[in-house]
């Protein structure tokens, strides 16, 4: 009895292509209210961004000035547990500081 096998039964296709491409970077955001305390911005940029006291006042400015400001760039994942930390630190201060995220 024979039996028919096909050609391609046991080669292995050697040719694999990768498509490595770069993470998808989002801009977290903080969004002025009026209520939140300018001194609190700074402590959530330091404690959650660890930005240094002069950048940390220098992104609460613009928060104050423009309405918005971007407290840093970071994947996905990390960008959103950014996010839920600053509004649950803000929350559990009684603040009602906004932070959002975008892609970038």
């Amino acid at each position: 009895m024979s039996e028919y096998l096909p050609e391609t039964i046991g080669d292995v296709n050697a040719k694999t292509e990768h498509d490595l491409r770069e993470p998808a970077m989002y801009k977290v955001l903080l969004h002025n209210d009026d209520y939140t305390t300018m001194e609190f911005v700074v402590q959530v940029l330091m404690a959650v961004f660890h930005k240094s006291i002069e950048d940390a006042t220098r992104i609460m400015l613009n928060v104050h000035k423009q309405g918005i400001g971007v407290c840093g760039l970071f994947t996905y994942e990390i960008a959103e547990t950014k996010v839920d930390t600053v509004v649950r630190m803000a929350r559990d201060n009684g603040h009602p500081l906004k932070c959002t995220m975008e892609k970038a």
